[in-house]
């Protein structure tokens, strides 16, 4: 099957959570332009969620990836991963830790095999995981894993007004100035550049890169770790040919003007970058995953425990994470060839 036909893989991402809420909302909504989708999950799980919630999606089990595409009009095609124990709304259970993440590891055979077009995975609860045993900080540390050496995953949060990228992501504030280093943003940056031109199709694409510090130090009067630090990374970037522009003052670079002069904001730390796109698009954002030998994204937010099965979650960031998969899977095949 090659990968213009191929469905995306869905992952089932926290049976306990709003997950597979959001899938059958979003295969409700396939007439506003949500690309077809093979959901990696439990079938009779989905089936007893429809009829909880009330909504009518008919659930079919296939084992090929390749009837999805035909099935996905008429029904919710399920790859049939049945969970070793009950999923109970808003209460996560370890036992079914395997198979969460079993099912993240089969979306991403399925697109390196090509016969998914991309990886979308609904969001996971890490304490359960972690107590099933699993290794990995999150998503992103076991998807570069899963890609195998050479892959350095970077992750950007996006929606149709802006584009982020964190070079420091969940450490505390102290240890990201501290673990800050030009080497971090050079590798960050270019990675975010490349993934800009091959999967956005932005021929020369622009980066602002924030400070580190207030007012980008104010010439070392709040410190000098924005001379010292991400100047030289911006220098070395142009040096590279990339169009890079800083260290600029976080608190002037997220209006809308300042918005229309960059393509992606390189920022230092977590918040830097979470914060404005989450007041900008608080239900539209998706979080990527660049630097990956696939095209993966996610819904910008988690499990949402406390309205699991509740018939409340919202699936604007699920159909805007499996948009964006696509048309992003779209511009890699055209910038490569594929």
């Amino acid at each position: 099957m090659t990968a213009a036909r191929a469905p995306l893989a869905l992952t089932m991402g926290e049976p306990a959570g709003v997950g597979g809420e959001i899938a059958l909302k979003s295969w409700l909504r396939r007439s506003d332009g949500v690309p077809p989708f093979v959901l990696l999950d439990d079938a009779a799980r989905l089936e007893a969620l429809a009829g909880r919630l009330g909504v009518d999606v008919p659930v079919r089990r296939t084992a090929d990836p390749a009837e999805a595409a035909a099935l996905f009009p008429d029904a919710l095609p399920v790859l049939d991963m049945p969970l070793p124990a009950p999923a109970d709304p808003g209460r996560p259970d370890p036992a079914n830790g395997p198979a969460v993440v079993e099912s993240i590891a089969r979306a991403v055979r399925l697109a390196l095999d090509g016969a998914a077009a991309a990886v979308v995975t609904n969001p996971i609860h890490k304490g359960a995981l972690h107590r099933a045993g699993f290794g990995f900080p999150g998503h992103t540390e076991y998807l570069g894993h899963l890609a195998g050496p050479g892959a350095r995953p970077v992750m950007m949060l996006a929606c149709p007004e802006l584009r982020v990228v964190p070079v420091t992501i969940h450490v505390s504030l102290l240890e990201a100035a501290r673990t800050l280093s030009t080497e971090a943003i050079v590798e960050t940056a270019a990675i975010t550049a490349d993934a800009l031109a091959r999967d956005f199709g932005l021929a020369a694409p622009r980066l602002a890169v924030t400070g580190l510090n207030p007012h980008a130090g104010e010439n070392g009067a709040m410190g000098d770790e924005d001379a010292r630090v991400v100047a030289p990374a911006v220098d070395r970037l142009r040096g590279r040919g990339i169009d890079a522009r800083g260290p600029l003052p976080a608190d002037t670079l997220f209006h809308a003007r300042a918005r229309a002069t960059y393509d992606a904001a390189i920022c230092m730390y977590h918040d830097q970058a979470l914060i404005p796109i989450k007041t900008i698009d608080f239900d539209g954002g998706v979080n990527v995953t660049l630097g990956l030998p696939f095209v993966r994204t996610s819904p910008d937010h988690g499990t949402a425990l406390d309205i699991a099965g509740r018939g409340l979650a919202r699936e604007d960031s699920l159909m805007a994470a499996l948009a964006l998969a696509a048309r992003m899977a779209g511009g890699r095949r055209a910038a490569t060839g594929a």
